[in-house]
């Protein structure tokens, strides 16, 4: 990289990590280059929540109306009992949310959001069909090598790959470890349960070795479900591998009319593995560096994976931003050094939740639900209150 031009930035995958960080790097005037192994760009899955340390950054760069115009802003958030749909707790999100923390919360479509980051690029800002093999990083460069035999040179580069990440092995000889859980996802019409959409909520049914949860997505006309069980034997990971909404029914007979009716009008699901991996020491070497889930992935039982991703791409742009001439290493240090410990966090909690949420019938599930419902709003401060580019300019990494 010569001195007096801006660094050239490959980033590895298209998913909403790796085009977030496209448009955060676009809009920083930096020169970048995204390689998706897909054929066409389109996101797969089906609901996400969108917290306000994401939002805010998500309108930054551009994209309130298209957020505002697909997503639904849930009024609260409730735990409820998997019995009789009790409420355990109930949190308000809407307006009060907003006004607390200065960005709203947003249910929607995967899609939709893949599709407004999309729409954000320039031309030509993503190679499809592009998929990476191999990183050779030198002392002044990376040369990215493709399955189709082509070649790729950047100053740096950026493994937005997923969980399956081929530019973390470089890093690390570890490999996804399966949860013991999977998730069967679906997507329903919302006329079909009138009595749940009445107002907009996220919902979450908690019970022995297993949890359900819903919310409205694509301003409202589909609702999400994610309904949460124990398997023994670990399939590949996949959004779109098919499931049977007949499966799901087993599963969760004797549940409450709820969470029945959801799945009763279910036309069809899918099925998703679960699988995570434990914090790494770190993300980076002299030009490489990880973002999202090849960073940390994470159990969805606090709703970050997209959430901490985001935060991620706002903030490597900003270090690459300010970098000086030719010190792309120590922009990529403290990315790393600012987001390390929060991610870190974010996982381990993610994952307390694979177990405080099953709890069967007993002392211990009462005793959570006694804790969990006293109000205490500041609760989730830490987690929604948090703006990345506060914690850049401050240098305080949580």
């Amino acid at each position: 990289m010569r001195k007096d031009t801006p660094p050239r930035i490959a980033v590895v995958g298209g998913g909403l990590a790796g085009l977030t960080l496209a448009l955060a790097l676009h809009r920083a005037g930096l020169e970048c280059q995204v390689y998706e192994q897909a054929p066409r760009l389109g996101e797969v899955g089906a609901g996400l929540q969108l917290a306000p340390s994401a939002t805010r950054l998500l309108h930054r760069l551009g994209l309130e109306s298209a957020l505002r115009s697909s997503a639904v802003i849930p009024e609260a958030m409730e735990f409820r009992r998997w019995a009789d749909s009790s409420v355990i707790s109930r949190g308000l999100l809407g307006e009060y949310c907003e006004k607390r923390y200065g960005a709203p919360y947003y249910s929607m479509h995967r899609a939709d959001l893949h599709r407004a980051l999309v729409d954000a690029l320039p031309p030509g800002m993503v190679r499809l069909n592009a998929r990476c093999t191999m990183a050779e990083e030198g002392a002044d460069e990376v040369v990215l090598r493709f399955a189709d035999g082509s070649e790729a040179v950047a100053d740096a580069v950026v493994g937005a790959d997923g969980i399956h990440s081929v530019l973390r092995q470089a890093l690390v000889a570890d490999r996804p470890r399966f949860s013991g859980q999977s998730v069967y996802r679906g997507l329903v019409d919302s006329r079909r349960i009138p009595a749940l959409v009445a107002e907009p909520r996220v919902q979450l049914w908690l019970g022995p070795g297993r949890h359900f949860v819903c919310y409205p997505v694509s301003g409202g006309r589909l609702v999400n479900f994610v309904a949460t069980l124990p398997t023994s034997a670990s399939e590949d990971e996949s959004w779109s591998r098919r499931g049977r909404a007949a499966d799901v029914a087993a599963a969760y007979e004797g549940w409450c009319e709820d969470v029945t009716s959801v799945i009763a009008a279910a036309d069809q699901v899918s099925l998703w593995a679960l699988h995570d991996r434990d914090p790494i020491e770190r993300w980076s070497t002299g030009r490489v560096t990880l973002l999202g889930d090849s960073a940390h992935p994470m159990l969805p039982f606090l709703g970050q994976g997209a959430n901490q991703a985001i935060e991620d791409a706002v903030a490597l742009a900003a270090c690459l931003r300010d970098a000086a001439p030719g010190d792309l290493p120590a922009a990529l240090q403290r990315y790393e050094s600012l987001r390390r410990p929060r991610t870190s966090l974010v996982q381990e909690r993610s994952r307390g939740n694979s177990t405080a949420f099953h709890l069967a019938d007993g002392e211990a599930q009462r005793e959570r639900d006694a804790a969990m419902g006293t109000p205490a709003p500041e609760r989730q401060d830490w987690l929604h209150g948090y703006d990345v580019e506060d914690s850049l300019e401050s240098h305080q990494p949580v």
